[in-house]
């Protein structure tokens, strides 16, 4: 089974557009949409929803009112503020790290687990897609993601599927280090400015640490020459292949704004240019 996860450093490249393009050409393929902290690959596929369920990722502490005796113990050791002047637990404060429940005396604390998000799996275009999303403020975005890479290699092992496209998260944290893991290569988009240079820098680190070959998308290439060129010397320095150069276009816009790929739009000199990429791509990985 062949894996492609599709990264960026920093938010707002075309990551998911692109990604998006990928998996509207291939066919045989599963989606998934790992970027579980802001999904939106649906926007794009509509999927037919088939079955959904729910994601206990982190715990919260829990008192029972007949077993305490407001000893203070508990709040002292709180280091999180979770726990008030009347004992009572906030649940949006609390970690679950359990040191409350350890240090009470009367046993007058436990540990439950509580929904972190939910996930799901469906139909669109008649390919297999897979995704989810985490609940406000919850943390365990790379432990959801993780479930949800494990119910796409489950349903492409059921139908026989041998490719799989990943929308990852951007940045370099928890949820990309689980988009990344397990895959053959990682396209990674970015676009002509300073900080898309630092942040493509970053992940290509995050990548290559785990030995997953990368290669390289500039985005709205030509809002800066100098910067476009800086950064494909950068891909030359660190021998990272080129898949190409996406021009600014408004069409893109257009085509996202009613839930279109761009590439299906012929007019569309941005639509021609990821497809041409995907194009390159595929000659490379087979």
């Amino acid at each position: 089974m062949k894996r492609v996860v599709f990264l960026s450093g920093k938010g707002g490249t075309g990551k998911t557009t692109l990604a998006a393009v990928f998996a509207s050409r291939v066919e045989g393929l599963a989606i998934v949409d790992a970027d579980v902290d802001a999904a939106n690959l649906h926007l794009i596929f509509h999927p037919e929803i088939e079955e959904t369920g729910a994601y206990s990722g982190s715990k919260v502490a829990v008192r029972d009112d007949d077993r305490c005796t407001s000893c203070g113990r508990c709040s002292k050791v709180c280091r999180f503020g979770a726990i008030d002047a009347e004992f009572a637990v906030d649940p949006l404060l609390c970690e679950g790290c359990g040191t409350c429940v350890t240090a009470c005396p009367n046993d007058a604390l436990r540990l439950v687990e509580q929904e972190s998000g939910t996930w799901y799996v469906g139909r669109a275009a008649r390919r297999p897609m897979i995704g989810a999303e985490l609940h406000p403020g919850e943390e365990v975005s790379g432990k959801l993601v993780s479930v949800v890479k494990e119910k796409a290699d489950d349903l492409a092992k059921r139908e026989r599927i041998e490719r799989i496209a990943i929308d990852g998260s951007p940045g370099i944290g928890c949820p990309v280090i689980a988009s990344t893991t397990g895959t053959q290569a990682a396209v990674l988009v970015t676009e002509p400015s300073r900080s898309g240079l630092h942040d493509l820098e970053r992940i290509l680190g995050v990548v290559r640490h785990f030995d997953v070959p990368a290669y390289l998308v500039i985005n709205k290439a030509d809002l800066s020459e100098l910067l476009a060129e800086e950064i494909e010397a950068f891909a030359r320095r660190e021998d990272l292949p080129m898949l190409g150069r996406i021009p600014y276009d408004e069409r893109v816009i257009d085509a996202l704004r009613v839930g279109r790929s761009p590439a299906d739009d012929p007019a569309s000199p941005a639509g021609r240019a990821m497809n041409e990429a995907v194009a390159r791509l595929l000659e490379t990985i087979g």
